[in-house]
């Protein structure tokens, strides 16, 4: 999730995009699938879906709001856009054992991430590129 997404900028369709709380979304109905995406992100975090979705058991898991995203179109992490918008927390925050991922609002300099984030030397990948992206990383 970037603050300038090189992936939002080569989308011919509209269908990458930037969500009111800054993360980088993809609309699945917009997306033709021609993966200019794929091969703009400097990260490799998008994939493609080549087949329809398989679901074992054959219903829909996990939260009732995620939408299904078939056969053709490209997706991507939306950091549980449906959960953080309840104010919950992803679920590889929640899930991870260890405690070694925190989320939040990094423009809040209360909040834990940023305080997280001054305490400890906090890196991002390939800053270089210019994207800004907003995941952080500690050695």
């Amino acid at each position: 999730h970037c603050e300038n997404p090189a992936c939002l900028r080569v989308c011919p369709t509209g269908a990458t995009y930037k969500d009111d709380k800054g993360r980088v979304e993809i609309d699945y109905e917009k997306c033709i699938g021609c993966r200019m995406c794929m091969a703009a992100c400097p990260y490799n975090a998008r994939v493609f879906n080549w087949n329809e979705p398989v679901r074992d058991p054959d219903f829909n898991y996990g939260d009732k709001d995620v939408p299904v995203r078939g056969k053709g179109v490209v997706e991507k992490c939306s950091l549980c856009k449906e959960r953080t918008d309840r104010g919950d927390e992803p679920m590889c925050v929640r899930c991870c054992l260890s405690k070694a991922r925190t989320f939040g609002d990094l423009d809040d300099p209360d909040s834990e991430i940023s305080r997280v984030v001054r305490d400890r030397k906090a890196g991002v990948l390939l800053e270089e590129q210019g994207t800004r992206p907003q995941v952080r990383y500690f050695n």
